[in-house]
């Protein structure tokens, strides 16, 4: 996050196919179905969610330590789950819960985008709608109704927690945006 240099977004590993234009390392790490069932295993998991398609994702802790080892803190862009399970786990985590103003335009987006079929979006609409029944569970909220607002909200939220964590010295209260 080019305007908060403290963070740095963690890459997850991931069961599905490189799309076009992605690359290792970059969107994801890629590996087979049996390499992420042995580091399961072997507990080199932070977190993961085995999804309803039969794709897995999930955060290894190598790329936490990575990411903490540069002096940062990292960022984890999950599903409910995993974010839950963090908030378990690392008990100093801040879990945000993002969510479209509507279950309607969160549908219209989904197809919009085009990187899924049908039956998955309709898999994956299943799946915000039990994830929306978990939004009070998360630490903060944000409606993403205009992007410009949202980002700002999330901004907000991300100086305050880490200066409340001792990680970010206090900011300049003139206007930065």
């Amino acid at each position: 996050m080019p305007q908060v240099p403290e963070l740095e977004l963690a890459v997850s590993a991931t069961t599905r196919a490189r799309r076009e234009g992605e690359q290792e390392g970059r969107e994801y790490y890629f590996v087979t179905d049996e390499a992420f069932r042995r580091r399961l295993e072997a507990g080199e998991f932070l977190e993961y969610v085995d999804f309803e398609w039969g794709q897995r994702v999930g955060t290894l802790w190598s790329e936490i330590d990575r990411i903490r080892g540069r002096g940062k803190a990292p960022l984890l862009d999950l599903e409910t789950e995993g974010a839950l399970a963090v908030q378990r786990e690392v008990p100093d985590s801040v879990t945000i819960f993002v969510k479209a103003p509507s279950f309607e335009e969160l549908e219209r987006r989904l197809r919009l985008r085009a990187t899924e079929s049908g039956g998955e979006i309709s898999k994956r609409l299943e799946r915000a709608k039990r994830q929306l029944e978990q939004e009070d569970e998360f630490d903060h909220v944000i409606v993403n109704d205009d992007m410009n607002r949202a980002a700002n909200e999330l901004l907000d939220i991300v100086h305050r927690e880490l200066e409340r964590a001792g990680t970010m010295s206090r900011r300049d209260p003139s206007p930065h945006r």
